[in-house]
């Protein structure tokens, strides 16, 4: 493993410790404060840590993003790192970039999404590094020697996937569009972050690599194992984040549980299984312990 690939890995891992260590310290709901928008409406603040300034909404989802990232992600992180060190070769450098992708969409979700703070150069940085390490690793990937054929069920996954992404968030948006309203959840904000990525680039995505997956295009794969990787990721946060806004005292319906925490929680665990296949593909001679913890 290169050197300069190394120094980059390093500084991630530690960007991400220290980032979403210190939203975990964060966590007091008892300092919540209201002010007017910029729209006029009344908006709960939260009021304490690194998400002093943003709403009491979305602090505890970033809370719970921060508490899945320091405690599950970053020891995924290490170990798919310490693994490619010690052996790198095609699979291992497609883990390994499939853990970057997973850090560089919570690096944008971060930069784009949370309101200014103390924390915005760090988040900038864990941006550019985690971008441009995914260039770094995707250059290494020896791709004409990736083998994967993919099964109808993958092919099912990456329809619904891209299809819901893209639908989930679309009602809300047009019937503000329709009344000429803001957003209900727009708060302090100017944007969903959230909107942007999943029907902007992830939802798309997931379709394109559909189509490049039946071209035999081996990019496909490569980006398949960047959504698996992120799907599984997403379904586990969503239940820290749902943890999080219960323990601040927002009342989830069992409905809006269903429909939000429980579909991105089945989501995951498809993801999951079809990782499992991708690299027991990829790497038949692969030991069985080790497949289930590199899943």
């Amino acid at each position: 493993m290169e050197k300069e690939k190394d120094v980059l890995s390093i500084v991630i891992i530690a960007l991400l410790i220290v980032i979403s260590a210190t939203g975990v310290l964060s966590s007091d709901f008892s300092k919540s404060y209201e002010v007017a928008n910029q729209y006029g409406d009344m908006v709960k603040m939260y009021g304490n840590g690194i998400y002093a300034h943003d709403s009491y909404f979305a602090a505890p989802i970033f809370i719970g993003t921060d508490f899945m990232i320091l405690f599950i992600f970053v020891p995924l992180f290490l170990y798919t790192y310490f693994q490619n060190a010690k052996g790198s070769n095609n699979s291992t450098k497609l883990k390994l970039m499939s853990v970057y992708s997973v850090a560089f969409y919570y690096a944008a979700s971060l930069s784009f999404g949370v309101t200014y703070n103390q924390y915005h150069l760090l988040y900038i940085g864990l941006f550019t590094c985690t971008l441009f390490g995914l260039f770094s690793i995707m250059r290494k990937i020896k791709s004409e020697e990736l083998n994967y054929n993919p099964k109808k069920g993958i092919k099912v996954f990456l329809i619904l996937t891209g299809v819901a992404l893209i639908v989930a968030w679309m009602p809300e948006i047009i019937q503000t569009v329709i009344s000429n309203t803001t957003h209900p959840l727009i708060e302090v904000y100017t944007t969903s972050v959230t909107n942007v990525l999943d029907i902007g680039i992830i939802g798309p995505l997931c379709l394109v690599c559909l189509h490049l997956l039946k071209k035999k295009d081996k990019l496909g794969i490569i980006i398949l194992a960047s959504l698996l990787k992120a799907c599984i990721i997403v379904g586990i946060m969503m239940i820290t984040q749902t943890i999080f806004q219960i323990l601040s005292g927002y009342e989830a319906t069992l409905p809006m549980l269903i429909t939000k925490a429980g579909s991105f929680l089945l989501l995951g665990g498809f993801a999951l299984y079809f990782n499992s296949m991708l690299y027991r593909n990829l790497t038949p001679t692969m030991a069985p312990v080790a497949k289930t913890l590199e899943s």
